[in-house]
């Protein structure tokens, strides 16, 4: 969907990389076997972040040999399917078919038509998905519909604008108890991050369009990156010190990397331009 949510690959140590390596292809897996051969094109890494912060700390990390989807003719390492990584592929499939719907309205009849091809292909796993986690495929409707509202009115604001994004994110971890609410805080930041990371990377293009972005509905056309980045860098802090409350077993490591490595190497490109050729970048590729 973004893929916002990636590790510095140069500060992983090996293990780390084998750890994420594995979550990665295991959710491609978990997604192909729940959804079918054309769910794994819905993979990502932001979704491979939210696998490894529902694990349970005390899991070990288990790789097994599988085929992989690209090439079945060579094996992997891969985690096995497990309920952090089920959660996560139902959920990427409840988010990718709301944001087609809300793409085919954004877009018109004709420059829609491949989110309407898609959507339609992807319909019979969304059904599927939605009965398994009614909850967030209700918080997803609601709050994408929501947050047209608030583009239609041309919200200048970015709190309200990034809210109803940041609660949807918020909703893919469960609420209950000290994890829950541990998460749901550094879900609900890392949601108003990647809005607010998206609207300052779609600036020039939803301007050529004369779309809505909150960056530009905000600071002008031109945005103002200094201050964007001091709102960013507070929802950076609030998910560092939400990471720090909770405890990740042995992906806690590879966790704080991405929240205080990877997220920061990231804003810094999508300021400096820098974005659209590092995410084309695979995390495990030769260079960074």
């Amino acid at each position: 969907m973004f893929g916002y949510v990636r590790p510095m690959r140069p500060e992983l140590k090996c293990k780390d990389l084998d750890l994420y390596q594995a979550t990665y292809c295991g959710l491609c897996r978990c997604l192909r076997r729940r959804y079918g051969l054309i769910a794994p094109m819905l993979l990502n890494f932001d979704f491979t972040f939210l696998a490894l912060l529902l694990w349970e700390p005390e899991e070990r990390f288990t790789p097994c040999p599988g085929r992989c989807h690209g090439n079945p003719l060579r094996k992997r390492p891969m985690c096995p399917d497990s309920p952090a990584l089920e959660l996560a592929a139902d959920e990427s499939v409840v988010l990718a078919w709301w944001k087609l719907r809300d793409s085919v309205q954004d877009s018109g009849l004709w420059r829609g038509l491949p989110a309407r091809a898609l959507g339609w292909l992807l319909k019979p796993a969304y059904q599927k998905a939605a009965r398994r986690c009614p909850g967030f495929d209700g918080t997803a409707r609601d709050s994408l519909a929501e947050l047209a509202a608030l583009e239609r009115e041309g919200c200048a604001c970015l709190d309200r604008a990034a809210d109803p994004f940041a609660r949807l994110l918020q909703a893919a971890a469960p609420a209950d108890g000290e994890r829950g609410r541990v998460l749901g805080q550094l879900l609900y930041h890392l949601g108003r991050w990647i809005y607010l990371a998206d609207g300052q990377d779609d600036l020039e293009e939803d301007r050529l369009a004369g779309r809505y972005n909150p960056v530009s509905a905000r600071y002008g056309p031109d945005g103002d990156k200094a201050a964007l980045a001091l709102t960013m860098d507070h929802s950076l802090a609030q998910m560092g010190a939400a990471l720090q409350l909770g405890e990740f077993g042995c992906r806690g490591p590879l966790l704080e990397n991405i929240v205080y490595l990877g997220l920061p190497m990231v804003q810094g490109a999508v300021l400096d331009g820098s974005w659209s050729r590092m995410k084309k970048q695979k995390i495990w590729g030769k260079k960074q």
